[in-house]
């Protein structure tokens, strides 16, 4: 029975997962949710994720939610498949997976989010962006990046020489941070510019990429 994603292609954490199970070599049903009709509030959505955020996967009688408990999931179900995302074989190499990981989920996150949701998705809503959220949250994230260059001279992924889960997280945000005025932060530190052409260059990012049309003119 095929994966079954239920989101939309243009939301971050669904393009998470969604580029996880590309790397996998996995085919999958993408099952739009109408957010703005608010599916995702009612019953149906509800009994999938009882707290009324996209994505959420179902994989025969499994229904997961939470963009990076699903891209563990499918890593690990898969593991022997496509792209070693977590590293299975080495304890050593999937505890730095981990680290990293939660360095994205817990440092990085919360202060790329911030900068996107005032550059994009505030004006969906007649909002004006925050200038003063913005720019703290840049000074925030320029701090975070000089820590990723370091670490980036020693090695060519966060957390070895070898593509993870620790980068994969990273994507979606960055990806519309990048379409933003202030690509500066990340293409004035040589090692993490690199690493963001990198990682954005994999088949499955593109593929994803396609329908993360957030910000297009």
């Amino acid at each position: 029975m095929a994966l079954k994603l239920h989101g939309l292609a243009l939301s971050t954490c669904t393009a998470r997962a969604a580029t996880t199970i590309y790397e996998k070599g996995q085919q999958f049903e993408l099952v739009p949710v109408n957010l703005t009709a608010g599916e995702h509030k009612q019953p149906g959505f509800l009994a999938k994720n009882p707290f009324g955020q996209i994505p959420a996967l179902e994989d025969g009688d499994l229904t997961l939610f939470e963009s990076r408990a699903i891209a563990t999931y499918v890593a690990e179900k898969y593991k022997d498949s496509g792209s070693d995302l977590i590293r299975h074989q080495n304890l050593k190499e999937a505890a730095l997976v981990k680290v990293w990981s939660e360095v994205e989920s817990q440092t990085f996150h919360p202060v790329i989010s911030a900068i996107v949701y005032q550059f994009l998705i505030a004006p969906l809503y007649g909002q004006q962006p925050d200038q003063a959220v913005i720019d703290a949250n840049l000074e925030k994230l320029k701090k975070i990046l000089d820590v990723y260059e370091s670490r980036l001279k020693s090695s060519k992924y966060l957390a070895g020489d070898f593509f993870s889960l620790a980068d994969l997280n990273h994507f979606p945000y960055l990806f519309y941070f990048m379409r933003s005025p202030w690509t500066s932060v990340v293409n004035e530190r040589p090692h993490v510019k690199a690493w963001w052409e990198d990682i954005s260059s994999r088949p499955s990012f593109k593929t994803v990429a396609e329908g993360m049309t957030l910000g297009e003119k």
